[in-house]
This record gives C-alpha cells, structure tokens and sequence, in this order.
C-alpha cells in the first residue's frame, strides 16, 4: 500500500461532507470533509505502487477546470483508472455542494 498526500489552494467553500463509492466493493471511495479554510489536503491509499505521478497528474489537470473546495479529500483508489478517479471526485464536490 502506498500512501500519498497533496495539498491544493482552494477556492470555494462548499457545506456537507460526503462518501462516494465503497472500497470494500473493489471501487474507488473517496470521503470529503469540508472546512473552513483555505486549501484542500488529498490523502490517496493506493493499491498500486508508484503511483504518485499518476495521481500528480490527475490533480493538476483537474486543478486547470476546477475549483477545489477547501477540507479533506481521503481517497481508497482500489487500483481504479484514472478516468474512474476523476469521475467519483467531481461526483464528490458535487454532492458536497448540494444543499
């Protein structure tokens, strides 16, 4: 297992946390808890090692159609593609934004 962290300025504050996927599945979870604050802390266990670039990739694309919300962003990634990825976390910030 591999155990990977980001940090990313956030740029909006959204109101309720969220759970998308279940890992216990074999899918990709990803929990989101927001904050206050001004940044938004990725934490990735990752299945697949070596992973970092590839997540690294991910985020910086995203970051460039994006406004990442500030909290935590706590990912079981279930060796799950990189289009899988991208999909549960948008799904994330935007149930997060649901009131």
């Amino acid at each position: 297992m591999e155990h990977i962290k980001f940090t990313f300025s956030a740029t909006r504050q959204l109101s309720r946390p969220v759970q998308v996927g279940v890992v216990a599945s074999g899918d990709l979870e990803v929990l989101f808890q927001p904050d206050q604050g001004n940044s938004l802390v990725v934490t990735i266990i990752s299945s697949s090692e070596n992973s970092e670039p590839r997540w690294q990739y991910l985020f910086e694309r995203m970051r460039n159609t994006t406004e990442f919300p500030s909290g935590s962003l706590l990912l079981h990634d279930s060796a799950a593609t990189p289009g899988l990825a991208r999909l549960r976390i948008e799904q994330a910030f935007e149930e997060a934004a649901d009131e």
